[in-house]
């Protein structure tokens, strides 16, 4: 490794784009940040699908960008990845089909046949602590059976994005609990597999033979040779166990200590807090996830956020980069219009087949500034309904840690802080997921080296707020929103009845 001040790198691999950060923890600055767009394969059935080579030429071309210096001077590399996508390998680690992503909703039928012959979802959360919802990797084992039957056939390994990235790298097979708990199969209490679930998805397979060993989350493991000249990096750089997007980025927000509420809106929406225990839900209310940091990670997801906005940017004719402007003169409540967004289905309410829809048009209302604004409340609101159920649960907070793209608009940082009547603080790195990657490089280093450092220490050491984004609750915008919110679940409630998933024949 370089005499320089060490060096280490977060690699947040999303659904739009990759995203590079090279953080040096002596200066407590980011000093390069790159990032290179991916394309989508979408299709009308609801399938979302990369090519796995996609990513690892935009990960080449983030490195490409990095200063020689600063590649010499890398010491560690942690990957964030987007959750519950399967890629699947031959027995010589060639990549068989496209990788189904998080957001593919082809696959409801089949979430419903592991369902039902693990004895329905009420049984599915007393197995493994979650059911199987529409995007969760386990749904596309027997849709790959049915429709690539070759690729099925040839099947020797699975692995999450995130894992498929760390093997390029290393030439090593391994998952991590965080993301291995997004594909359905993980038991979140014991943090072993469920036979029982994994029997359920393919009765006649023992798929546990195709899934790598599960790591602890300060797991390392040493970059491969080859790898590492061809990115210009030292021999010595080592890869942390890494993570799904949404475990990193607690990392990142510093929720790695119970009391913590990240926000995440970004192509999806995310909630999640921290906990020293598992937490699950009987009526399936959140995804019981485990964390990338030794402990759990409950977590809401709902699948349209930025999706929404973005759409109706494109509709209008604008960018959403003038997002800002165009809601110049509009209020709370966009002048009576609700927006549900669901435009990619839903999993937070359980409607993978949901559309979108806008509710109380009149001759007055139907602008852009206020379309645009129904489309942003209306994915705020569907995480407010995600947040409601934690609340239920016992569940208090101080704080929203915001992060994601949207985290950069004013109006919706303002927006989060008055419907959910919660004070928002923005970290000084936006991008959550890629540093958080960094912090457990960081630390997978430090234990390497061993330094018995503590994920909580280096999170309060390095994770600092902007104060000058900052938003608290407007109480006149509080009392609009609480009405306004009202409208948004009464117009939920008539799609849930329009849009229910088949009943659970074991309830």
């Amino acid at each position: 490794m370089s005499a320089a001040a060490p060096l280490f790198i977060g690699l947040d691999v999303g659904t739009q784009s990759v995203k590079l950060v090279a953080y040096d923890p002596a200066s407590r600055r980011i000093v390069a940040t790159h990032g290179q767009p991916l394309e989508l394969i979408a299709g009308n059935d609801g399938s979302r699908e990369q090519h796995a080579q996609w990513w690892i030429d935009a990960i080449a071309a983030c490195f490409g960008k990095l200063d020689p210096a600063q590649r010499a001077a890398v010491a560690a590399i942690g990957v964030s990845g987007q959750q519950h996508g399967f890629v699947p390998l031959d027995a010589d680690g060639n990549v068989l089909a496209p990788a189904k992503l998080w957001n593919d909703t082809s696959t409801s039928g089949e979430c419903d046949e592991i369902m039902s012959a693990a004895g329905g979802e009420a049984n599915c959360v007393t197995l493994a602590g979650n059911p199987i919802l529409a995007g969760y990797t386990a749904s596309k084992l027997p849709w790959t059976r049915k429709h690539r039957p070759e690729v099925y056939a040839k099947l020797a390994t699975i692995l999450l994005p995130h894992d498929y990235v760390n093997f390029w790298l290393t030439g090593q097979r391994w998952m991590e609990y965080g993301d291995a708990s997004g594909t359905g199969w993980l038991d979140v209490r014991t943090r072993t597999w469920s036979r029982e679930m994994l029997a359920a998805t393919d009765a006649d397979t023992n798929l546990a033979d195709f899934l790598p060993p599960l790591v602890q989350a300060d797991a390392s493991f040493a970059i491969a040779p080859g790898i590492a000249d061809q990115l210009g990096l030292p021999r010595d750089v080592i890869v942390a166990a890494g993570g799904g997007d949404n475990m990193m980025a607690a990392i990142g927000t510093g929720n790695v200590a119970p009391g913590v509420l990240t926000m995440s809106l970004g192509t999806s929406g995310t909630l999640f807090a921290c906990s020293d225990t598992p937490v699950v839900d009987e009526n399936a209310g959140w995804a019981a996830f485990c964390s990338s940091t030794g402990g759990w990670l409950p977590l809401i997801c709902t699948m349209n956020t930025t999706v929404a906005t973005e759409n109706v940017a494109k509709l209008f004719g604008f960018s959403s980069r003038d997002g800002e402007s165009v809601l110049e003169g509009t209020k709370p409540g966009a002048d009576g219009l609700v927006m549900l967004p669901f435009f990619n289905g839903e999993r937070t309410p359980n409607l993978p087949d949901a559309r979108a829809s806008l509710h109380g048009m009149d001759m007055g209302n139907l602008t852009r500034g206020n379309v645009y604004r129904a489309a942003m409340e209306g994915a705020t609101y569907a995480l407010r309904n995600g947040f409601d159920a934690l609340r239920a649960a016992g569940m208090s907070f101080d704080w929203i840690r915001l992060t994601g793209g949207g985290s950069h608009s004013a109006t919706w940082r303002q927006m989060v802080a008055d419907v959910f009547d919660l004070p928002v603080q923005v970290p000084e790195q936006a991008e959550g997921a890629a540093f958080g990657g960094a912090l457990q490089a960081l630390w997978a280093f430090e234990r390497a080296n061993g330094r018995d450092t503590t994920i909580a220490a280096i999170a309060r050491d390095h994770v600092r707020v902007d104060a000058s984004t900052a938003a608290r609750p407007n109480p006149d915008a509080v009392a609009a929103y609480a009405t306004h919110y009202q409208s948004f679940l009464t117009f939920l409630d008539s799609a849930q009845r329009l849009y229910a998933p088949h009943p659970d024949p074991a309830r």
